[in-house]
Order: structure tokens, then C-alpha cells, then sequence
């Protein structure tokens, strides 16, 4: 079920007006149903999945929590890593690997039959995969105690606002929030909705706009000039952020009316002024996750710049192809992970930049952000391509430099209603500023959106981050 779509639209309602009828002791049990018929929409069988890793972190987790010996704690969480990372590898990477593997062989002279299984990769399982494993991580380390709740646990691994692209909200933030959610008053209703809004303007009204051209320039590149080809790098890049953050919003505004608080996944990234401070900013719950459970325990920068750089990379790789089974998104990881080891290097991205206080401060701000947006634009082709050649053949036709100027106004269009959102929301710290306005001047604000969004919103386009 997609929040773009009629479908939710009607079930978004119902779920409140049962979750509102329901006694308290019931409510969990509505919101579990609910996500249930959520995720089951795309394909009821994926649903086994989901109870299999709540059933196998739930129980992993009492046993690490109540065992005394060492070697018992660290074989229920084996269970746990294997059994989650053992699904996970086999409908998502599986022919990845044996493909690579075969290549292998027959680089090195051998022959090899390609063994493959016809699987369809399950919505959200890379999201639901790391918040499942996270639970048991931190109850083994000590940083939480673990549930008895077994029906709030799996409330917490299908909770449906976030089940298919994030947050990814860890259990010591969202499962006391599910035990004993928060009162729903009229303020938190105001910001569910306004959130609400924002999120289905960034999708439906810019990126799915984007979307068929993005998809028409990156299916054919060879067919298109230079400057062409430069615009469809801007647009996919304004694409990718408005579809994800718009996800993002959406998620966080629908869990607003549940009396349930998301974290932020994103503070407005592409006015980052580099590119360590821009992974700051951009699916930040990811970004920490990665931190905290591979980064760190890898030894993060406690052994030295060599080590460091090289935790680095590792990290990024590996984000790479959390991101998709293939190596052009290995090679966007390492691309990325490069950057930031540059700029560690030059000690550029450590900590908040300081405020700008003259206009030449101002100025160095400004070009450091554009400098930073085309570092990002560059490893976002990976993501629409479908192999190197097809990379290969983008650039080399956008370095054709004597058809560059011939860039049409729709990025730029979309990048100032992306800046019409992001700015105001930076200056205040505040993804809900837009409620300080008066209310003569949301409504008709409000009305135009929504008429806007009945008008062109029955395209009803996946979101991109689903494919994850």
C-alpha cells in the first residue's frame, strides 16, 4: 500500500476511527492488524518474514537478557545476526553473489554454471532487517532491557508508518511509545497534518512531476545532449531527496496522529556546505545505525588515521550495497566514503560550521554548499543505472561542453519550491514553521495544495526507496 495512493487514503481514516473506538488495552492490537494488512497489500506471503524475525529477535533477546554465561548470550545473538542477515542475504543478495562468484571462477579460467533463485525482493525488508537486529544488539550490549511485550514488540517491527523505507527508529526510542503512547491533542494533530502536507507536496507535487522525465533521459543518455543530460542529473538529484524525506514526513505526520513520536530523518541536506556534514543531514537514522553498529565496532577513530580511514571505507562499502545488490552501489559507498576520508583529511565536516557574519562569509558559505550539491549529484547517477556501461555512456556524453547551456528551466523550478521548504525549516530548526503563519494565510495555502494534489496526484508512483 503506498501513502500516494486512494487506497491509504481511506485506510489511514479507518485505522484512526478504530484505534479511537477500541479500548485502551486493545488499541495495540488495532495497530498491529492495521500494519499487518499494510504490508500485506504488496503480497500477504512477505508477511511470514516479518513475524519470523520478530519471533526470532523476541525470543533471542530474553535469552541474552537472562543467561549468566558468556558463551549462551553469544549464541543467541548469533542466532539472531544469522537468522536476520541469513533472510535478508538470501532475497536480496543471493544471485548477487553467486553471479560474482561465477565471474570470478571464470576470470580464472574455469567454468561455472549460474545457480540462481527467482525471488521478489520483499518490501522494506532492509528496513525492518536493521531495526529487528538493533533490538537485540543493544539488549546483548546493555544498552536496554528486554521486552516481555511480545505484542508492543512486533507492534514495533511491523509498525506500519515506518515498516517499508524508515526512520529507522531504534527500540529504546519507539518501544516505550507503543507500551504507553502519548495523549493525541489538537498541537500534535496540527503537526501530524502540516507534516502530512509537506511530505505529499514533496512527492506527489515535485518529485513524481520529476519522475517520467528523469526516467525517459537515464533510459536512453545516448540520445540526448550534453546540457540535457546535466539537467537530468539535477533533477533526479531534487527527485530523490523530495521522493525520500518526502516519505519521511509522511511517516512522521501519520505517526503524529497516533501519539507516536519519529525521529528526523532528514534536516535539509542539500544545504550542507560538504559532504560529511550532507550524511549528517540525509537519512540520519541510517547514518547512525551504521555508526553505532559497524563503524564503532570496528574501532572507529580510536587506533589511528590508517585505521580510521580504513573504518571509513568499510562502513561506506558496506552502505553501498545495503543500498542494492549490485556493484554500482558498492562503488557509490566507496565513492562517497572517499570523499568523506578526503575531507577528513583536510579537516573539512568537523562539527556545525559557524555562522556567516559579513557578506564575504556569506559568499564562501554559498559556494561551499553549491561545491557540495555537485559532489552529491555526481554519485547519485549510480542510483537510476542500471550497470557501469550505462554510467560510462552519461558522462561521456555530458562531457560534450558545447550544448551544456542548453538547460531547461525545470530544475530550476523545483529547486527554488525545494528551497521554499528546506530554508525556512533551517533557519527555525523547525520542520513545522509553517504553523507560526496565521491561519487566514495556511488554509488557502493548505486548499491550493491539496486541490494541486488531486489534480496530478493519481500517478500513484512507487517510491524510490522501496527498491532498498
Amino acid at each position: 500500500m503506498l501513502f500516494n495512493s486512494v487506497t491509504f487514503v481511506l485506510f489511514l481514516p479507518l485505522v484512526l476511527l478504530l484505534i479511537a473506538a477500541a479500548p485502551r488495552r486493545l488499541r495495540n492490537v488495532v495497530i498491529l492488524a492495521a500494519s499487518y494488512v499494510f504490508y500485506g497489500a504488496w503480497d500477504w506471503r512477505f508477511l511470514g518474514l516479518i513475524l519470523t524475525s520478530t519471533l526470532i529477535d523476541y525470543f533471542t533477546a530474553l535469552v541474552v537478557e537472562e543467561s549468566d554465561d558468556p558463551k549462551r548470550r553469544k549464541m543467541a545473538l548469533s542466532v539472531s545476526l544469522i537468522g536476520n542477515l541469513g533472510i535478508l542475504g538470501t532475497f536480496k543478495y543471493f544471485n548477487f553473489f553467486v553471479d560474482s562468484a561465477v565471474v570470478l571462477i571464470e576470470w580464472a579460467g574455469f567454468h561455472a554454471s549460474r545457480p540462481a533463485l527467482n525471488l521478489i525482493l520483499p518490501v522494506g525488508i532492509s528496513f525492518y532487517t536493521l531495526r529487528t537486529m538493533s533490538y537485540t544488539i543493544d539488549v546483548y550490549l546493555g544498552n536496554m532491557k528486554a521486552t516481555r511485550r511480545f505484542l508492543e514488540f512486533a507492534v514495533y517491527v511491523a509498525y506500519f508508518p515506518q515498516l517499508v523505507a524508515g526512520p529507522i527508529e531504534r527500540a529504546r526510542d519507539l518501544l516505550p511509545q507503543i507500551v504507553a503512547p502519548a495523549k493525541v491533542t489538537a498541537d500534535r494533530i496540527n503537526i501530524g497534518l502540516m507534516l502530512m502536507m509537506i511530505g505529499f507536496t514533496k512527492k506527489v507535487l515535485i518529485a513524481d512531476s520529476i519522475a517520467p522525465i528523469t526516467a525517459e533521459i537515464y533510459d536512453q543518455p545516448e540520445a540526448y545532449s550534453a546540457g540535457v543530460l546535466l539537467q537530468g542529473c539535477y533533477l533526479y538529484t531534487l527527485q530523490i531527496f523530495c521522493d525520500f524525506s518526502g516519505y519521511s514526513d509522511i511517516a512522521r505526520g501519520v505517526s503524529e496522529l497516533l501519539g507516536i513520536r519519529l525521529g528526523d530523518n532528514f534536516r535539509q541536506p542539500y544545504l550542507s556546505q560538504s559532504v560529511t556534514e550532507f550524511w549528517r543531514r540525509w537519512h540520519m537514522s541510517l547514518g547512525s545505525w551504521l555508526r553505532d553498529y559497524v563503524y564503532v565496532p570496528l574501532g572507529g577513530n580510536r587506533y589511528g588515521s590508517v585505521r580510521t580511514y580504513g573504518n571509513i571505507m568499510a562502513t561506506w562499502l558496506l552502505c553501498g550495497l545495503w543500498h542494492g545488490a549490485a556493484w554500482t552501489y558498492v562503488a557509490w559507498g566507496g565513492l562517497n566514503g572517499f570523499y568523506i576520508c578526503v575531507e577528513r583529511a583536510l579537516g573539512i565536516g568537523r562539527g556545525e560550521p559557524p555562522l556567516a557574519r559579513s557578506p564575504r562569509e556569506w559568499a564562501w558559505r554559498v559556494t561551499r554548499t553549491v561545491i557540495t550539491f555537485h559532489l552529491v549529484v555526481t554519485t547519485f547517477i549510480v542510483f537510476p543505472s542500471p550497470s557501469f556501461a550505462h554510467i560510462v555512456e552519461y558522462v561521456r556524453g555530458m562531457l560534450v561542453f558545447d550544448s551544456l547551456l542548453a538547460i531547461g528551466p525545470l530544475p530550476f523550478i523545483a529547486g527554488l519550491a525545494v528551497l521554499a521548504i528546506d530554508v525556512p525549516q533551517n533557519a527555525s530548526d523547525d520542520h513545522t514553521i509553517f504553523l507560526r503563519l496565521p491561519w487566514w494565510l495556511q488554509s488557502p495555502v493548505y486548499a491550493v495544495l491539496c486541490l494541486a494534489m488531486m489534480l496530478y496526484g493519481d500517478r500513484e508512483i512507487p517510491f524510490i526507496y522501496f527498491q532498498f
